[in-house]
C-alpha cells in the first residue's frame, strides 16, 4: 500500500494525492489497562481492560519512560509495584480531540497486597497476536490482493480515526501475560464513534 501511495503521490494530480492521504500508514498499539477510577461508569472501576491507543498517548507513556531534562526521574508504568497511575485528559483543540493536558501521576504500587496484584495480573490479555507474523500475510499476497481490487476498478480509502477515553478514568497500563482472552466488550478501541459520542458529552459537561 506505501509503494501504491507513493505513486499515486508522485503523479502531482491533487485526486489522487487525497486518495493517498486518506489510506496513509495508520500506528495503532495495544496495552492491557486497569481502571482505577471512572465516575461516570463505575462499574468499570476495578477491572482490567484491552486498550488500543494511537501516537499520542504512546508520546506521553515514551516521555515518562525517557524524559528529555535530567531533573526528570524514568518511570515505568507497566511495573506494578513502582509504575503510575495516567489521567486521561480530553479537549477539544481547533475542532480535533487532544490529550496534550493528559499526564502520569506520582509513583505508585497498583494494590497493597501481592494477592491483590497477582489478580489484576491474571487477568490480563494476550499482546504477543498482535504482532505473531503467522496473523499476517506475506508481501506477495498482500500485493496480489491490491492489485486485484485496483484492477476492479475499488479503492479503498478508510482510515482509521483516534477516538479517546473519558477524561474522569484514570489508568494504568500494564505487562502482558497470556491468561484471558478478550470478548468484544473488553476491549477499549479508540476508533469506536459511539465512545467519541460519550467522550463528547463528557467534555461538555466539564
Amino acid at each position: 500500500m506505501s509503494e501504491e501511495n507513493t505513486r499515486l503521490w508522485n503523479t502531482g494530480v491533487d485526486a489522487d494525492k487525497e486518495i493517498a492521504r486518506k489510506r496513509k500508514r495508520k500506528l495503532s498499539y495495544y496495552s492491557n489497562i486497569y481502571v482505577v477510577s471512572d465516575p461516570k461508569h463505575p462499574e468499570n472501576e476495578g477491572k482490567v481492560f484491552l486498550f488500543k491507543f494511537g501516537k499520542k498517548i504512546f508520546d506521553k507513556i515514551t516521555e515518562a519512560m525517557q524524559p528529555a531534562f535530567e531533573d526528570e526521574s524514568p518511570i515505568n508504568p507497566f511495573d506494578f509495584w513502582k509504575g503510575a497511575n495516567f489521567k486521561l485528559k480530553l479537549r477539544k483543540v481547533d475542532g480535533y480531540w487532544n490529550y496534550d493536558k493528559s499526564e502520569f501521576e506520582g509513583v505508585s504500587t497498583i494494590k497493597e497486597s501481592d494477592d491483590q496484584i497477582k489478580d489484576i495480573w491474571s487477568k490480563q490479555y494476550p499482546l504477543k497476536p498482535f504482532v505473531d507474523p503467522s496473523n499476517f500475510k506475506t508481501y506477495d499476497e498482500l500485493k496480489e490482493k491490491l492489485n486485484r481490487v485496483i484492477a476492479g476498478g475499488t479503492r479503498s480509502t478508510d482510515t482509521v480515526e483516534s477516538a479517546d477515553l473519558p477524561p474522569s478514568q484514570s489508568q494504568r497500563p500494564m505487562k502482558s501475560a497470556e491468561v484471558a482472552q478478550p470478548k468484544a466488550s473488553d476491549l477499549i478501541d479508540e476508533d469506536d464513534d459511539d465512545t467519541l459520542s460519550y467522550f463528547s458529552k463528557l467534555a461538555e459537561e466539564e
